[in-house]
């Protein structure tokens, strides 16, 4: 091996440790950065031949690669769309527009930015299925990226639902004289979202026996204002000797007083004045032979009247947006301030062969290799996807003690590496003084 032998071999070790660090810098100006993956470096040595006559060291190579795959430590985050994956999936995001191609990362810090779009602090946004009003994914394909779209919040509308079940509670004053009557309103909203309410008579007919009647549905704000007609009414409610419910008859119609399930009574609303189509509501004034719904029992008052009164429906009108949840298997639930619910994403998780493989296009971003392998959209919890975890993001896989350990490690190789250049030069310096 001659001299300039030795001073290529050392200078190639002086290229690999500077590469090195340059690795170990990147990893430490990144220890706090969400979902970053740290690169480390491997040393290769290109020839290293010895023969009888010579020995032949050529010196070595450092290439560095990210540990794609390594799941950083989970921490909590007070912001409710902040996300990490707990497990092998990354986030499927478009870095340059709510349209463009797409990328993976498992940097979940997304918030709403101005237009409602969620997106993390890397500017990349957020794909995800949007769900139908039934809950379920629209696209038929799940395979491909192209049945998602870019997660948007202030597009969610609040939608109203039509009254279509209502529940009784109260009790009726069996201390009443047959022929006292009473009422009490409801509230019943049409497929439109407006508000209607509705008077009910009660009337003691015999012991134990009670007649209910309802009038037409007239405005919230205007008593005077009639807004439908409402038919299925009147019932005749009995109850047993002990204040619980017996049974119940309604007009079928016809003039004829039919049996009914209490629980299960109903009535229709049409003619609405407001547009909306007609309303067909379950009635449920309690279990037979119990106190669920309707009882009678004493007032224990000089002026009986209805007690204990309550009424459940479930009807709403439009409500305004007021936050969204995210539960651990991706699905996006906006909530509004009329009590609605909704789900309305899926945020899906994407899955490779080879993660590792994947190409870097930022520290936290990656797009898609033939060694990574062909992305797999998954549901969040479906085998090695892993789970999501909201207001949690993922931290940076670089543990500092370890890189100091690496930049000491490299400080003393390339250290030692320019002490061989130095050396070679006085080798080199001693045979030109020779020929001097």
């Amino acid at each position: 091996m001659s001299i300039t032998s030795a001073m290529y071999s050392a200078m190639s070790g002086l290229t690999a440790q500077s590469k090195a660090l340059a690795s170990i810098s990147s990893n430490i100006a990144n220890s706090s950065t969400t979902g970053f993956k740290g690169t480390v470096t491997s040393f290769t040595s290109y020839i290293n031949k010895t023969s009888t006559i010579d020995e032949q060291v050529g010196g070595v190579i450092a290439s560095n690669s990210r540990s794609i795959s390594r799941q950083g430590e989970i921490q909590s985050s007070a912001t409710s769309t902040n996300m990490a994956v707990n497990g092998e999936g990354f986030f499927v995001v478009s870095g340059k527009s709510a349209n463009g191609e797409v990328a993976f990362t498992r940097n979940g810090s997304f918030s709403a930015d101005a237009s409602g779009y969620l997106k993390n602090d890397e500017g990349n946004y957020l794909y995800g299925w949007k769900l139908t009003d039934s809950g379920t994914v629209a696209a038929s394909n799940k395979t491909s990226t192209d049945s998602l779209e870019a997660i948007n919040l202030t597009s969610i509308k609040g939608t109203p639902k039509a009254t279509s079940t209502l529940g009784l509670e109260a009790n009726l004053p069996s201390d009443a004289e047959t022929g006292d009557s009473f009422t009490s309103d409801v509230e019943l909203f049409d497929a439109l979202g407006n508000s209607h309410s509705v008077t009910l008579t009660w009337e003691k007919t015999a012991d134990n026996t009670w007649s209910l009647n309802a009038s037409n549905p007239t405005k919230s704000s205007d008593a005077t204002a009639t807004t439908g007609t409402i038919a299925g009414f009147p019932l005749s409610i009995s109850f047993n000797s002990d204040g619980s419910l017996a049974s119940a008859t309604q007009d079928d119609g016809s003039g004829t007083m039919v049996s009914v399930d209490p629980a299960k009574v109903s009535f229709s609303v049409g003619g609405w004045t407001t547009g909306a189509t007609d309303s067909t509501v379950s009635l449920d004034l309690g279990t037979a032979a119990g106190t669920d719904g309707l009882t009678q029992y004493a007032s224990g008052d000089d002026t009986p009247s209805i007690g204990d009164w309550t009424s459940t429906q479930n009807g709403y009108a439009p409500g305004t947006l007021t936050g969204t949840t995210i539960d651990t298997s991706g699905v996006v639930r906006a909530t509004f301030d009329n009590g609605e619910t909704r789900a309305i994403y899926q945020i899906p998780i994407a899955t490779f062969a080879n993660a590792n493989g994947l190409d870097s296009d930022t520290g936290s971003t990656f797009t898609q290799t033939n060694e990574s392998g062909q992305y797999q959209l998954r549901t969040a919890g479906d085998g090695k996807a892993g789970e999501i975890a909201a207001g949690s993001l993922e931290s940076s896989t670089v543990e500092l003690t370890d890189e100091f350990s690496r930049m000491i490690t490299a400080q003393q190789a390339y250290s030692a590496a320019s002490k061989v250049v130095t050396t070679a030069q006085d080798m080199l310096d001693t045979l030109i003084a020779m020929k001097r």
